[in-house]
Formats: C-alpha cells, structure tokens, sequence
C-alpha cells in the first residue's frame, strides 16, 4: 500500500473554501480503481495548513493517480492557491489498513 501524507500551506483567503476548490480533484481521485482513502484535514492551530492524507493500492495505482489528467490538472491550478510548496511524506507500507488492535470500545462507557 502507498501511504501519502501532504501538508498544503494554503493561502488565507482561500483556507475556509478549501475543500470546494479541491472539490473535482478529490471527487475525481476517489473514482480512482486503486484509490482506497483521500481525506483532506485542517490544523487545529492554524486555520491555513490543510493535510491531505491519501492512500493506494499499490505502486501501479499511486503512478495512474499521478499520469492522470485530473492529477495534472491540479498540479497546474494549485499553486496559486498555496502559499508555499507543500511538504510530503510517501512511503510504501506492508499490508494495507486495519483496525487498532490496542483499542477496544466494546462495553465501553461514554466519557
């Protein structure tokens, strides 16, 4: 599995309609066959950052999700969004997502 982790620095004034200017980007990438997750996040600290944290397949999903014309399309339009180029993480993992074994909420009470 192909775990991504990217960090976007976007701009103030396009921070709160984030995830309506990444709309067709993230629609288009989750109809992806080997796209398994693409979930945007924001800072609890700082309004601007938004993470994205996406997950494929395999290495051959990861290489169609970055030859595809929606990918493409991005790379173009997002820099002028972003205040500065964001940082990422790519890492190719063993196995792919489970849940926590450390956390059972089975008979659990609320807080």
């Amino acid at each position: 599995m192909i775990l991504i982790v990217v960090k976007h620095p976007v701009r103030p004034e396009y921070a709160d309609d984030w995830t309506s200017l990444v709309e067709e980007f993230t629609t288009a990438t989750r109809a992806e066959p080997g796209n398994i997750s693409f979930d945007w996040y924001r800072s609890a600290e700082d309004p601007n950052p938004w993470v994205l944290i996406e997950t494929f397949r395999d290495g051959a999903a990861g290489k169609a999700h970055v030859d595809s014309a929606h990918f493409k399309a991005a790379i173009a339009r997002l820099p002028g969004l972003l205040a500065d180029v964001p940082q990422i993480v790519n890492v190719e993992v063993p196995g792919e997502q489970s849940r926590m074994a450390e956390m059972d909420l089975e008979g659990q009470a609320e807080p």
